[in-house]
């Protein structure tokens, strides 16, 4: 499948690379098919990519290269999704959605209160949201990396 982004360019994706979130992401409800494309090369930031909307991508990382503490119970995201299995044995991944002030990438943040669990088997994603006070929509990463 060949899509035109705007910041991207033609990308050319895989029909295995295709993600499906039923449910969409949060402020994007009809938004339901993404891929993740590597920003650089051995950085930890990828690119959610719409492909519903090409103007639409979401910077998103692994959140424990940040906060190695972070907790995710991923019961909410498998419930949701009718996946079925032990929750230790079904092959999850998780994301956090980051956000990158224009000019300020000392001041990226990330929204640990809403992680994007994937099933990397099924290609199937879902945010769900995180019910932790100790946990922050604006988690400060500058200052994790260093």
């Amino acid at each position: 499948m060949k899509i035109e982004t705007t910041r991207f360019g033609i990308i050319e994706i895989l029909e295995e690379k295709i993600i499906t979130m039923p449910h969409g992401i949060l402020g994007f409800r009809d938004k339901k098919r993404f891929c993740i494309i590597q920003h650089k090369e051995d950085s930890p930031f990828y690119w959610y990519q719409c492909l519903d909307d090409p103007a639409l991508a979401f910077v998103i990382t692994n959140p424990w290269l940040f906060k190695p503490d972070y907790r995710v119970d991923p019961t909410p995201a498998i419930d949701a999704m009718g996946w079925e299995g032990e929750p230790d044995k079904l092959p999850l991944e998780c994301y956090v959605i980051v956000t990158i002030p224009r000019g300020l990438p000392e001041k990226m943040t990330a929204n640990l209160i809403g992680p994007i669990v994937l099933n990397t088997e099924k290609r199937e994603a879902v945010q769900i949201v995180l019910l932790n006070d100790a946990y922050s929509h604006k988690y400060p990463l500058a200052k994790q990396a260093a």
